[in-house]
């Protein structure tokens, strides 16, 4: 969870679920980030085992290791959502 926990790497979780596997090169023209700062983001999540890898020519291409880690994350934003709804005293639909 912790490894997920960051909005840079919550973005690029929602964007491989959304478009299927990805380069650095991709995923940081998508975010409109540094490649370094995708790059550094990237290797936690491989890291933590969010992520896996594999090379085509001289480019890495990141993808979901897990399909239910895009599951984890929507609980995750609903939970959010029911959060901050309740911080403002509003009703969740």
């Amino acid at each position: 969870m912790r490894a997920i926990a960051h909005p840079i790497r919550i973005a690029i979780v929602d964007l491989l679920d959304q478009g299927g596997p990805l380069s650095v090169t991709d995923i940081h023209t998508h975010l409109n980030i540094e490649q370094a700062i995708a790059s550094h983001h990237l290797g936690i999540l491989k890291n933590k085992g969010v992520l896996t890898s594999q090379r085509a020519g001289k480019k890495t291409i990141y993808m979901l290791r897990d399909e239910d880690v895009s599951e984890m994350i929507s609980i995750l934003e609903r939970l959010q959502a029911v959060h901050s709804t309740a911080m403002f005293g509003l009703k969740v639909a």
